[in-house]
Order: C-alpha cells, then sequence, then structure tokens
C-alpha cells in the first residue's frame, strides 16, 4: 500500500526493446545512430563474438562500425579517455555500449563528452552534466547493473576512488534486452550479479531520499519477484532462457528503482573492495549487503521497509508478527540465498586483510552522494564495525 504520495521526479530510457535475439535487429535503432558507430565492450566478449551479428546487421544500413574494447572492470578515467579519444579519431556518431556495467558506463560518458565536448571535471556529481551527447544505445550481457536504465555512470579515478556523473542526459536512447546475450554466465558472475540487482531493488524501496517514489517502490517489489524466483535456475542451469529472461527484466526494473530513489551504503561501503581491491562490484555488493541491512534494521523505519519486502523475495517462507521479526527474517534469508549461490561470505574469503578495515572504512565516507540517502546515518567508527562483522 502506498502510504503517502509527495512531489518527486521519475526518468528512465525512452525506449526499451525485449526478447530473444532482439540485439539482432538493427532496425530500431540504425538511423539514429548514423553511419560511423562507436562499441564499447571488452576483450572477453570481442573473444566470444558476441557482437559480430550486431555490427553485420548495422552495416546492411551503410553504418561503420568501429570497436573499442579496452574497458575493464571498474573502468579508470584513462580507459574512458581512450575511448573518447578513438570516438573523436573516427567523428563517431553514434555509441553503443555493450557488455556489462562498466562498458555500459563508459559508453555513457564517451557520448556525453564526444557530443558536447564537455569538461569532466565540472560533469562530476549530481545533475551538474550539461550535454548535449551523441545517440546513445546500451546493450546489456550481465543481469545486475541495470545502468541501462539509469543516469548513473561511475569511474575509478586516482587510483582507486570512484567518482560517479548522475544526470538524465546520459540515459540512452535504446536499452536493448536480449536474454540469448546472457546464456552461459558462469555460475559466480550469474549469483554475484543477481544479488548486486536485488541489493538495488532493496536499497531503493528503503532510501531516505526525497525522491522516494510509489513508482520506484513498485518496480522495486517486481524486481524482487522475478530476481528471487529466478536465480537459483539461472546458476544451476546457465542454458535456461526462461530464467535468464527473468533476471535480466529483474535487474532492468531494479535499475528503474534505483535511478530514481537513490542506492545508500551497500553501495558506499562496497565501493572501496573494487576500488581497492579490485573484487567485482556485484560480489563486493552481495559481502557487504548483511552487514549494513544488519546496521540500518535498527532504525525502525528502515525494518518496516526491509519487513515489507521480505514476503517478494522470498514468497514461500513463514512471516512473523512484527516488522522487526520479518526485517530479521529477511536479512537473514538473503546471507542463506548467498551462501547457496557458492558466494564467498567474508571479507577474508576474498584476501581482504582484517586491518584494511579501518582504510575502507574511511574510504567509504568519501561516498557522501551515497551515505545521505541511507536510513540510519553512518558514522566512519559505524563503517569500521560494518567491515569488522563480515570480515
Amino acid at each position: 500500500m502506498i502510504e503517502e504520495i509527495t512531489s518527486f521526479n521519475f526518468n528512465t530510457t525512452p525506449r526499451i526493446i525485449y526478447g530473444p535475439n532482439v540485439a539482432k535487429d538493427a532496425d530500431p535503432f540504425s538511423k539514429l545512430m548514423g553511419n560511423r558507430i562507436l562499441l564499447v565492450t571488452d576483450k572477453g566478449l570481442t573473444k566470444l563474438g558476441l557482437y559480430e551479428d550486431i555490427i553485420e546487421n548495422l552495416e546492411k544500413y551503410n553504418a561503420k562500425v568501429t570497436v573499442f574494447d579496452e574497458v575493464e572492470a571498474d573502468p579508470s578515467l584513462i580507459t574512458l579517455e581512450k575511448a573518447i579519444n578513438f570516438g573523436r579519431e573516427i567523428a563517431c556518431t553514434g555509441v553503443i555500449g555493450f557488455g556489462g556495467g562498466s562498458s555500459m558506463d563508459v559508453a555513457k560518458l564517451t557520448a556525453l563528452v564526444l557530443g558536447s565536448g564537455e569538461n569532466l571535471e565540472s560533469a562530476w556529481g549530481v545533475g551538474n552534466a550539461i550535454g548535449p551527447r551523441l545517440p546513445l544505445c546500451l546493450i546489456p550481457t550481465t543481469a545486475g547493473t541495470g545502468s541501462e536504465v539509469t543516469p548513473v555512470s561511475i569511474i575509478t579515478v586516482d587510483g582507486d576512488e570512484k567518482r560517479g556523473v548522475s544526470s538524465p542526459i546520459i540515459l540512452p536512447d535504446f536499452a536493448v534486452l536480449d536474454p540469448v546475450l546472457t546464456l552461459g554466465l558462469p555460475a559466480a558472475t550469474t549469483a554475484a550479479t543477481g544479488i548486486d540487482a536485488m541489493v538495488h531493488a532493496i536499497e531503493a524501496y528503503a532510501s531516505k531520499n526525497k525522491n522516494n517514489n510509489p513508482m520506484s517502490g513498485i518496480f522495486a517489489k517486481e524486481a524482487l519477484v522475478l530476481l528471487g524466483s529466478s536465480i537459483k535456475m539461472a546458476v544451476s542451469d546457465p542454458k535456461n532462457l526462461k530464467a535468464r529472461g527473468k533476471m535480466l527484466l529483474g535487474s532492468m526494473l531494479a535499475g528503474m528503482a534505483f535511478a530514481n530513489s537513490p542506492v545508500a551504503a551497500v553501495h558506499a561501503l562496497a565501493y572501496p573492495l573494487g576500488g581497492s581491491f579490485h573484487i567485482t562490484h556485484g560480489l563486493s555488493n552481495a559481502l557487504v549487503l548483511p552487514g549494513v541491512l544488519r546496521f540500518n534494521a535498527v532504525d525502525v523505519w528502515a525494518a518496516k521497509k526491509y519487513a515489507e519486502l521480505y514476503p517478494f523475495l522470498f514468497p514461500s517462507e513463514e512471516m512473523g508478527n512484527n516488522n522487526q521479526t520479518n526485517a530479521s527474517l529477511f536479512i537473514e534469508k538473503l546471507s542463506d540465498l548467498s551462501k547457496e549461490l557458492g558466494l564467498p561470505q567474508k571479507l577474508r574469503d576474498v584476501s581482504i586483510p582484517e586491518d584494511a578495515c579501518a582504510s575502507m572504512a574511511k574510504d567509504a565516507m568519501k561516498q557522501t552522494r551515497l551515505l545521505v540517502n541511507n536510513p540510519r546515518e553512518v558514522t566512519e567508527q559505524d563503517a569500521y564495525d560494518i567491515y569488522h562483522s563480515i570480515w
């Protein structure tokens, strides 16, 4: 039940195309992209040849597609600048981001800078990008980040600091969701990205941001229904197209939710794991999630929100008789699910030393744009205690 409706803004990708093999059909976006297209991806997808059909079909429309495949996990500013320069050299008329969140994030800012000549230093932060950008199409090959429907791009600067641009200007013109592209993803990647999508839904639903809104809430709940009912099958049977499709749609809906009701301390505390120890974003979120939720659940409002999500993610589980009980059950069932999916449970399991808890806590405090959305204030000591509790 929606308790109160206040003023809010809701932005998302204007056109979403979903279905098996839809990525092979370039007709919907070919005219928009122009005839000199930059495809931003990573070398792993180049080796798999996943985008060859896309290029072949675009070439039928007399487009020349140039591939930039140097994107790495937690992409650096250096990589972004290389992609931008690459686009300038070919006089790029449109950008396609193909891959996981890293490739899509680089594609977003490449399209922004190539379209406007904007100085990135002035674009960092919330609502600072001016634009315009070049035409942009995003095609995810994992089900987790939801980047294809979010106005956010995260880049690693100065070695290990995560910095973001958040602006509706970098939402793409098209999001193409083809579950066939996600078939065969390794079990560990499927599990980590799936939990990452759940984090997006959970944090969006419980966000203290003033733009927390009914639409985000509805999408967050439906995302958890889709993800919760498919993640085990997607991990155990990587060729199951039905499960992959539900995961992809769930990830997208969670992306829509947190794009408008922003994430909070789980992400803030996850970023130092990626920046300092190169733990993938999805796994970082999965590791940090239980500790942050237990910390937040002390707050009455947060406990209520987590309790409300419990039956959507775990519909067959027995409910308690109050919010605090159901919030606790929700958190513990999430931990059990992560363990069942075979993900590491402790920071020590991914070779993070105990004495890193202090430096990570200090780094997490830099994520003020995220921490302000958390249901409960997080101090540096709190962050340290959370890290230590999951070490």
